[in-house]
């Protein structure tokens, strides 16, 4: 796309007006017409160094860390504050170890599917675990996070059932709803969720409630103490995903359910291995049944190769970890405590959030851009999350904390943001959006760039649901 004029003003209306889902389809063109058309978005995107995703690490998940920068090809050593390894098991000694002694003992690799040969002892022994550490009778395990969700799902529900879902779940839990009946309740609106129970309280076969124990782009906590006698009061089943709660809420680290003394009460529990557990994969938790029923119906399970024995066994040893080293859990709340303060002290805009993900929000994509340039310019990493991912109006920077991040580390990530923060007037929700509004109501009416013809026909710009979650 053409550089218009060298106005500043209008370049950033311009690159506001076109977003990530102008496309997601295209009806008048092929899928390389297409991919020519973002290609070209891409390059003006490139223009003001706003591309800042998929940055190329050359060393493992920890508060510093060595990453390539996209531009200049420079190898920086930037403070990490994009990881979900919240406890830093993915460089536990222990947690090493039992990989490489995996490695030693079975390969790289599981060799097949789970039912037809690819199930070793380590991964019977994970699922023991997990079904344990989450109060369930019986577990199983996939190679993927997304895929254990979305098989998961698809297994259970076609169109005699019907899923009740948070509008702010994860695009996994969302993704395997596609072949059942599917409404959306307000984010943690336990009215909204009565409404809808009573509403179809007879109409379908199965009702799935389906909620995140932590929400990965707000960092707050469902209200599970009031969604779980909501379930019981109308015979729905729960399914809660504890991908972000897992090590991080509940005394012992067991997630959401701990957190609210209901361990053991949860109908469905799932989740991945890739964050606190510092792996990749998958787990569903549930009654010893149900479980047995999704191994030979469960198509991501059956299809895929098994987990790699390797992972499963430097899973397990986290899982010990977590129960063994309470300390991690308890620095890495220290740390929530104190960033969670001075973001407010600061006046930053951070929602709800409750845990070790901070959003701060902006509500200018453009703005978000920006800061997150100019963050990586002072070697700090920091993920933009922007429309569609969420609402136009809640752009933000996404942090997210680790126990063995430094008080230090910290500060100058603080120190950073006020200094962002008073440079774009963000902070108290201050904006300068309006005065661009008002000097250039429609920037794109003459310029050169293409003219999407499906541009207004997104579902009235509805969020995607599947991009940039984590």
């Amino acid at each position: 796309m053409e550089k218009l004029n060298g106005n500043t003003i209008i370049e950033q209306e311009v690159e506001q007006s076109f977003t990530l889902a102008d496309f997601i389809n295209f009806p008048e063109k092929d899928i390389m017409d297409r991919a020519r058309e973002f290609r070209q978005f891409s390059k003006y995107i490139d223009q003001h160094k706003h591309n800042t995703v998929q940055r190329v690490s050359y060393s493992s998940s920890t508060p510093i860390r060595l990453v390539k920068d996209n531009y200049t090809g420079e190898m920086r050593n930037m403070i990490y504050m994009a990881s979900n390894d919240y406890l830093n098991l993915s460089s536990h000694p222990k947690v090493k170890q039992a990989g490489i002694d995996a490695i030693h003992k079975y390969g790289t690799g599981s060799g097949s599917a789970p039912l037809i040969g690819g199930t070793t002892n380590s991964h019977v022994e994970l699922e023991q675990k997990i079904a344990k550490f989450k109060g369930c009778e019986s577990a199983m395990v996939y190679s993927s996070g997304y895929g254990s969700n979305i098989s998961t799902l698809l297994s259970m529900l076609d169109k005699s059932d019907l899923a009740i879902v948070d509008e702010l779940a994860h695009a996994s839990l969302i993704d395997g709803c596609k072949n059942t009946n599917l409404k959306f309740f307000r984010h943690n609106d336990t009215d909204y969720l009565e409404t809808i129970l009573m509403r179809f309280s007879n109409d379908f076969r199965t009702k799935l409630i389906i909620i995140d124990g932590v929400y990965s782009m707000d960092g707050d906590i469902a209200k599970l103490d009031k969604i779980v006698p909501l379930a019981k009061k109308y015979g729905a089943y729960l399914m809660l995903d504890e991908a972000h709660a897992t090590g991080v809420l509940g005394e012992t680290g067991s997630g959401t359910a701990e957190h609210f003394n209901l361990k053991g009460q949860i109908d469905i529990v799932c989740g991945t291995f890739s964050k606190s557990l510092g792996g990749v994969g998958g787990f569903v938790a549930s009654n010893a049944e149900l479980i047995n029923l999704l191994r030979f119906y469960s198509r991501g399970y059956m299809f895929s190769a098994s987990m790699t024995p390797p992972t499963a066994a430097a899973i397990s040893a986290a899982i010990d970890i977590i129960k063994s080293e309470p300390e991690r859990r308890e620095r890495l709340w220290r740390n929530i405590k104190y960033f969670k303060r001075k973001l407010l002290e600061l006046g930053f805009n951070i929602g709800q959030s409750e845990t070790a993900i901070f959003p701060i929000i902006i509500g200018d994509d453009f703005i978000v851009k920006e800061m997150c340039r100019d963050l990586n310019d002072l070697n700090i990493y920091v993920n933009p999350v922007i429309y569609p991912a969420v609402p136009r109006k809640s752009s933000r920077l996404r942090l997210s904390l680790m126990a063995d991040h430094s008080q230090k580390h910290l500060d100058k990530v603080l120190k950073a943001l006020e200094e962002l923060g008073k440079k774009y007037k963000v902070i108290k929700g201050e904006s300068e959006r309006e005065k661009w509004e008002v000097l250039m109501p429609d920037v794109t009416k003459n310029n050169k760039l293409p003219k999407y013809s499906n541009h207004e026909k997104h579902a009235d710009r509805k969020r995607n649901f599947s991009l940039v979650q984590y």
